[in-house]
């Protein structure tokens, strides 16, 4: 059980790490000076996110790849009983997967600043720094910001437990899935839902990287946006619990 619980946590970091690192990447690609990617907009954005799914789902087969803590709660509402490697729901579980996602999210941000350092250092406009690290609104309404959030979120995981059969059971995460389909369902809700907010649909793809931003000797990076950052938080773990529990009135049970 130690063992597999030490797996878990080090699959989830690198898991989330490649999918932060790419996922950030693509956004810095688009939105910072100088780039060979500048200017490519936001389709390009929604695709580069989706295939960094399909990395960190596939670096991630170990503990299923939840890399999401509104995947991880989701799951726990959902009545899964075991996550990857056959370890058991429990609170000391789903610690090890959220630790595992909040520091993995943290270290691809880190790593994707420093491969476009120079580019940072370029860029005359601090809130195109930060949005290659977080989300922010188009149109700035935290209640209906959190809606949008929400909604996301809930689709993610109900398809993601309706791929299941109605429930995740034993192999619980997005591994149990395929990196394919899942990469094409972000794809799926980045084109048809991400324009309001930049879906974050990920409390640790965006709460990680916004902390990353704020301690980083960023030159010229303005603000972390403190005030927006509990939408894209609070909004997934909503939209994760909904998910979860409305499965179990809606999608049909694995025996």
């Amino acid at each position: 059980m130690v063992d597999n619980i030490g797996l878990v946590f080090l699959s989830e970091v690198l898991g989330t790490g490649m999918l932060i690192l790419l996922g950030c990447g693509v956004v810095a690609n688009v939105a910072l000076t100088k780039n060979k990617g500048f200017g490519g907009g936001f389709l390009m954005v929604t695709f580069g996110w989706a295939f960094a799914v399909f990395a960190g789902v596939t670096v991630a087969y170990n503990s299923g790849a939840h890399l999401n803590p509104a995947v991880t709660l989701g799951l726990v509402a959902s009545g899964a009983t075991e996550f990857g490697l056959g370890v058991p729901v429990n609170f000391l579980s789903v610690l090890v997967y959220l630790a595992g996602e909040f520091l993995g999210a943290f270290l691809g941000a880190v790593v994707c600043w420093l491969a476009y350092k120079q580019h940072y250092d370029e860029e005359p406009e601090p809130a195109n720094k930060l949005g290659t690290f977080s989300t922010g609104p188009a149109i700035r309404s935290y209640g209906w910001n959190l809606v949008t959030e929400i909604i996301g979120t809930f689709v993610l995981v109900f398809v993601v437990i309706a791929f299941g059969g109605g429930r995740q059971g034993e192999s619980g995460g997005l591994g149990a899935l395929g990196a394919l389909p899942v990469a094409l369902l972000v794809l799926v809700i980045g084109v048809s839902l991400g324009g309001p907010t930049g879906y974050a649909i990920n409390p640790a793809r965006d709460l990680s990287p916004r902390i990353a931003h704020f301690i980083l000797p960023i030159k010229g990076k303005g603000s972390s946006d403190w005030a927006y950052s509990w939408v894209p938080v609070v909004g997934p773990v909503i939209g994760g619990l909904l998910a979860g529990w409305a499965s179990l009135v809606w999608l049909p049970i694995m025996a």
